[in-house]
């Protein structure tokens, strides 16, 4: 359950969790459900129980036999801090991302105010990144929710995409994410949205990093704008820089 991706702002993805439960507009056409139902129809063994959440407690430990620094985003078809997955299994994943200084970490939930219940139970290395899914401005609490966490570098994952998110508190933030939805069905994302949010990351120096426009063929669409790609990282990696301000 540790595999290369083409997630374009991460290098692997680790899932010692899989499956999820709706809670937003934002999981309606969820990617990873879909792929889990497919994965059951191959007969696939963990995902025998489809896209329920269920634990994953031998893959654990998986990060620690890699020794070349690697990015990994930590449960690409799950919900680490959903409601299903218990205070003790939590720990243990934050356990192995603390005795793994090697490599960098991304978490992303939806489940912004149990994260912050949570968050002082927990280490938080350098090497750990913590996001938030905002797909429009009926959840932007959860950015404040963010916010209040001991996590060294914060990030916001505005995909997909699918209202205008104006007069972002992005005080203690260090990179959004931007991105349409992608597959059948994909509700469309407007480009005025796309450089508001741009714009505020401009003037509050927030690293600013356009994924996708998505569509049904994501491909064919791309993931220009205006006339160049914006794969900004936080400042405190060296791997990618700081694209000049446009």
């Amino acid at each position: 359950m540790a595999a290369t991706t083409s997630i374009e702002w991460t290098e692997m993805t680790w899932n010692p969790v899989t499956g999820c439960v709706k809670v937003s507009q934002g999981c309606k056409h969820c990617y990873a459900e879909t792929m889990a139902k497919r994965l059951h129809a191959m007969g696939a063994a963990r995902y025998s129980n489809k896209f329920a959440p269920t634990l994953h407690w031998d893959l654990v430990d998986v990060p620690r036999r890699w020794k070349k620094p690697r990015t990994v985003f930590v449960n690409s078809m799950s919900d680490l801090f959903q409601e299903d997955v218990p205070l003790e299994f939590i720990q243990a994943v934050f356990q192995t991302m603390v005795e793994c200084p090697q490599h960098t970490f991304q978490i992303l939930t939806k489940r912004a105010e149990r994260l912050l219940e949570l968050a002082t139970s927990l280490p938080w290395p350098s090497n750990v990144w913590m996001g938030v899914s905002v797909e429009d401005s009926r959840v932007v609490d959860r950015i404040h929710y963010l916010a209040a966490t001991p996590a060294q570098t914060k990030f916001l994952s505005c995909e997909p995409l699918i209202g205008p998110l104006e007069d972002l508190c992005l005080t203690g933030i260090d990179w959004v994410i931007v991105g349409g939805e992608s597959g059948q069905g994909a509700r469309p994302m407007e480009e005025v949205w796309v450089q508001s949010i741009r714009r505020q990351c401009r003037s509050a120096r927030v690293a600013f990093f356009f994924k996708q426009w998505g569509g049904v063929r994501k491909g064919k669409n791309g993931r220009q704008l205006n006339g160049r790609t914006y794969d900004e990282m936080p400042r405190n990696r060296k791997v990618i820089p700081i694209q000049p301000a446009a």
